[in-house]
């Protein structure tokens, strides 16, 4: 039977600008950092670094608001929950998301904590180094929870990386209660490993609790998340309680498990990685997009990869290309 949720998935994330720059191997190990990794900064020193990057393109981002982006691309109705500030780039988010038809109604912030901004440097090799000042996106409250949209729409879609500030964690806790109690799914992705460090003890409860339905994660933050360094036994040890679970390997594809079957795709062939920036969060655009058409998960794991493979193939987390003829060129 159809679904006649309004929306196929309201999502919940940091509302970001993305700001990004090339850079040479030299400047990452200049500025002590961990290439492909994630770094919280504050106001400082994003001044800082901003004036230490090269020439730089500014586009909106942030994880679950890149995963709606490229599900609203493929056709799906979605919504999105975040905090953006009154101020120039926050008017840049919200009229980028609602331009691409994703429905962002949360008021923005007037005074205080400025947009979020993530200052990512992509190296030659495509991977990206993110530095995120959390501006306003960390002081979306509870309050600001459209719960009657999120009991409107088929999956609720969490961001790991909103988990970290205290009024964001609760708010998502408020979310999870709504949308469970409205008889809706909870998918969440694990978003890094070091929010795993940092509160991978609340996640392993939300899990042994049953409140997640479907989890996304990768290698690394799998392992990270069972406490295991082998693949396969951090998989096996997961999947067990977790009804759905999406584990993407970058070049050697993905799997997920559903009631103790497993399903294996493999990475589209490209030609170059061009920017590895939002390659998880187009996976999971395209898988979820698939769940809202009803399709096997082998269909749901390759439209993921379809998607991740046209997001590296350039510069930025939203889909240059047409997301929707790429899959029906790929599935029929």
């Amino acid at each position: 039977m159809a679904s006649t949720a309004r929306f196929d998935v309201v999502a919940i994330g940091n509302a970001i600008v993305d700001v990004i720059a090339r850079a040479d191997d030299a400047l990452i190990e200049a500025e002590g950092l961990t290439k492909g990794s994630m770094r919280l900064i504050d106001a400082a020193e994003a001044t800082r670094l901003y004036a230490a990057m090269g020439p730089a393109v500014e586009m909106s981002g942030g994880s679950a608001a890149n995963t709606l982006a490229g599900m609203a691309a493929l056709g799906r109705r979605c919504a999105f929950i975040g905090q953006v500030a009154d101020d120039q780039l926050g008017h840049v988010f919200t009229h980028d998301l609602r331009a691409l038809g994703v429905a962002y109604d949360t008021p923005p912030l007037s005074g205080g904590a400025p947009t979020a901004r993530c200052l990512i440097l992509v190296t030659p090799d495509g991977q990206r180094t993110m530095n995120t000042f959390l501006g306003a996106s960390h002081l979306l409250e509870q309050a600001m929870i459209d719960e009657a949209v999120i009991a409107d729409s088929d999956i609720l879609y969490l961001e790991g990386y909103l988990w970290d500030p205290p009024l964001s964690r609760a708010a998502m806790r408020r979310a999870i209660d709504v949308a469970r109690g409205a008889g809706r799914k909870v998918a969440f992705t694990l978003s890094d490993a070091f929010i795993i460090d940092r509160h991978g003890e609340d996640f392993r409860a939300l899990i042994a609790e049953g409140l997640f339905d479907i989890l996304f994660a990768n290698e690394v933050e799998i392992k990270a998340l069972a406490g295991e360094a082998d693949f396969e036994a951090a998989v096996a040890k997961v999947a067990a309680d977790v009804p759905l679970l999406v584990v993407t390997r970058s070049e050697k594809g993905a799997i997920a498990i559903m009631g103790g079957t497993r399903t294996e795709v493999g990475a589209e062939p490209i030609d170059a990685v061009v920017d590895t920036t939002g390659a998880g969060d187009l996976f999971a655009a395209g898988f979820l997009a698939g769940q809202a058409e009803g399709r096997v998960i082998a269909d749901c794991l390759t439209m993921g990869a379809v998607c991740a493979r046209e997001i590296i193939a350039q510069v930025g987390p939203r889909a240059q290309t047409d997301l929707k003829a790429e899959v029906a060129a790929r599935l029929g």
